[in-house]
């Protein structure tokens, strides 16, 4: 309700033919300050050209001069566009620096002049400031702006830029209208041409734009052409600020606790273009996704033979529990492009998918609730933020350079740190993310999203979207779809698939350093964590220390690894694998070296050995050297005769399971009449080598045993 002084007479009146996602900004902004909105053009079909390839809007000014004629005339009308717009401040400050420009209206101005740089010369010159007219945003009088359209005849294509400037160029109408620029921009910013004026401004739970080249605070900005609107708005006016955090990001959500009805069915994409570790682990977190699986349909491109076989064990074992699934393969040869549309289309052409999750197989959800929180959000396009583990690379871009690549916003590395927690607007998003099915029958209803020629997939996916051209108004860069990241939870990560090679059979067992958390998470011990913290570690024998190493996986991997060579020494002394050719006591072995695995277990050692090494043998800093993987077997070799390791101490780490996999077996220091003759699948043995811990390989009597073992300061 209106009741202080002139803010009564004021009536903001802007051109919206159709409601976006850019309108419902502007008009959020606008309740916030309480302004009073006049839509002119509402339902109507636009024909006022699109701005990005040509000049156009005549049909603003069409609907301008009609609404001017049933208003009243000690009104002050402020017409501004809508879909690029949003206010900072509210309409007691705008109407007093209106007032004191001493004018009846007022235009933005511009840096740049357009679209015809032949009228440059005949713009007055300012002492200061911008000289150029900005169409997109003006205040004034209805008798004067009456006046200023009364000449309109033109066609809704025509250029209303134009139209304007030719009033503003001649001196007579300027005169006689009264017209002046906001040419220091304290009541208008537009942003074309000078993003590097504006700065925001944090104070008192409120934010501004702040225009550092004249020191000015603008109540209306406005992001004509490639600008950082999104940006901006993601803070102005009071979005996110440093006492509140994020005060929008709870608002109008579509809640799915409590659902009476069923689920809205999503069809999940899963892309897999390139060799990458950890695809099974990827099939085992998307069985963990917590969402009715018949309420999820999957579509499968894989454009790699080697993850043949990881589809389709999970498809085996999985696929009936979901209520479609549909899979490319390798032998269909379908491009990359084709495949992306494909899986929109799945979505598309099903009239119950609401939602279509976009999911390459590098990304590593550690969210189970990841689906459900996206689809709670409510947002058009929206992606969980996800990181490179260790790097500041992320899955989204907070602005875009002038050529349309990345530029890093300034407020990026505070959003992958968390120190700013929301829901943020931004240009460009990729690995993963979430699109609403009714985008792809209306803005997004075209059937190649994805084709570029200079650009990849998901940026050529990020530029339609956000390039949209849907006969609005005000079409510009960053008018069409709006697409978020949400950094409110913890969702995961990205592998590396840098570096990863094919040769092995388990290849996932490199990737301790490319992918280090991924290879922890699938190799450790579930316990390791413990050992430190919970005391963890067994002393089943003096000075033999027992504690968890390696998972499950990780011991089988490693088995099946050496099996898959099939190199095993013969169990002889001449051994031309170590330095002198001789072993005094030999065992049926493959050296880690052969299957050029050196590098990687020296690391297992050095970041999960030796800092328990460390702990049990404080001031002992530890050298590893020799590391190899022994097999007992009846008819082979059953046992090992008493000896002494060449070594300070050994690490003895069993791969797999007694009575399971093997009979008998066990380690005997003889010294101490001790043995540990069950030894457990992962755990680690850490003894003395020489001098103390004399000791011998009590004999398997049926199955295989296999044992892992290195030797530190030989």
């Amino acid at each position: 309700r209106c009741n202080i002084g002139l803010q009564c007479n004021l009536l903001v009146v802007t051109v919206a033919t159709k409601e976006t996602d850019g309108f419902r900004r502007f008009m959020r902004s606008a309740r916030h300050f309480n302004y009073t909105i006049k839509v002119l053009g509402r339902g109507e079909p636009w024909k006022g050209g699109d701005y990005m390839t040509e000049p156009g809007g005549g049909q603003k000014v069409r609907l301008l001069k009609a609404g001017l004629q049933e208003m009243e005339e000690d009104k002050v009308v402020l017409f501004i566009d809508s879909y690029d717009v949003v206010f900072a401040s509210g309409p007691k400050e705008l109407l007093k620096k209106f007032q004191q420009t001493r004018h009846k209206v007022v235009f933005s101005a511009e840096t740049l002049i357009w679209p015809d740089r032949h009228l440059e010369d005949k713009h007055p010159h300012f002492r200061e400031g911008k000289r150029f007219l900005g169409s997109g945003g003006f205040i004034g009088y209805v008798p004067n702006l009456k006046e200023m359209v009364a000449d309109w005849t033109g066609e809704d294509s025509d250029s209303d830029q134009l139209f304007f400037t030719k009033i503003y160029i001649n001196p007579e109408k300027r005169k006689s209208i009264n017209i002046t620029l906001d040419n220091r921009c304290r009541m208008f910013h537009n942003l074309h041409g000078s993003l590097d004026e504006v700065v925001l401004k944090f104070e008192d739970g409120q934010v501004r734009a702040r225009n550092v080249l004249y020191d000015t605070l603008p109540v209306v900005i406005h992001g004509n052409g490639p600008t950082k609107i999104n940006y901006l708005s993601n803070y102005i006016p009071t979005v996110w600020t440093f006492e509140t955090g994020c005060s929008v990001c709870l608002e109008d959500l579509r809640p799915l606790s409590g659902l009476k009805s069923e689920y809205p069915l999503v069809v999940i994409g899963i892309f897999i273009q390139q060799p990458t570790p950890f695809v099974s682990v990827f099939f085992e977190t998307l069985l963990k996704l917590e969402y009715p699986k018949n309420r999820l349909k999957l579509f499968i491109y894989n454009q790699e033979q080697h993850h043949e076989v990881a589809v389709s064990s999970f498809l085996k074992d999985h696929g009936k529990e979901y209520q479609d699934v549909k899979v490319i393969g390798p032998e269909e040869n379908m491009d990359r492009v084709a495949s992306r549309n494909l899986g929109l289309d799945m979505c598309r052409q099903d009239k119950d998918c609401e939602y279509f999750f976009s999911m390459d197989i590098e990304v590593v959800l550690k969210n189970k609730d990841t689906l459900k929180i996206l689809i709670e959000q409510n947002e058009p396009i929206i992606a969980p933020m996800i990181t490179r583990e260790g790097r500041l690379w992320t899955n989204f871009w907070g602005a875009l350079s002038a050529d349309g690549y990345y530029a890093r916003s300034e407020d990026y590395v505070d959003i992958v740190q968390g120190r700013r927690v929301g829901v943020w607007n931004v240009p460009y998003l990729t690995k993963v993310y979430l699109v609403k099915a009714s985008l792809l029958h209306e803005e997004l209803s075209n059937n190649d999203l994805f084709s570029s020629g200079t650009l990849d997939l998901d940026m050529a996916f990020c530029h339609n979207a956000r390039n949209k051209v849907i006969l609005t108004p005000f079409a510009s860069i960053f008018q069409g779809v709006f697409m978020y990241v949400t950094n409110m939870h913890t969702f995961g990560r990205m592998l590396s698939t840098e570096n990863y090679q094919m040769s092995h059979l388990h290849n996932d067992l490199w990737q301790i350093f490319e992918n280090p958390k991924d290879w922890e998470e699938r190799y450790i011990h579930e316990n390791y964590t413990k050992i430190m913290r919970d005391k963890l570690i067994e002393t089943p024998c003096p000075d033999v220390y027992w504690f968890p190493l390696f998972s499950d996986i990780g011991c089988d991997h490693i088995v099946q690894e050496m099996e898959n060579f099939g190199q095993w020494s013969g169990g002889r002394n001449t051994d031309t694998r170590i330095q002198g050719g001789y072993e005094n006591v030999p065992t049926i072995d493959i050296h880690m070296t052969q299957i050029n695995y050196e590098k990687e277990w020296q690391k297992l050692l050095l970041d999960y050995i030796a800092p328990i090494t460390e702990t049990m043998y404080p001031g002992y800093y530890t050298k590893f050297d020799l590391a190899f993987v022994v097999r007992y077997k009846p008819d082979e070799q059953p046992f090992l005769r008493p000896h002494h390791d060449a070594s300070t101490f050994t690490i003895n780490i069993a791969l797999n399971q007694k009575v399971l996999d093997y009979q008998g077996g066990g380690c005997r220091f003889i010294r101490y009449n001790c043995s540990v003759e069950a030894p457990r699948k992962g755990w680690a043995l850490m003894h003395p080598g020489r001098l103390t811990h004399y000791h011998e390989g009590l004999r398997t009597t049926a199955g295989t045993r296999y044992i892992a073992v290195s030797f530190v300061d030989p």
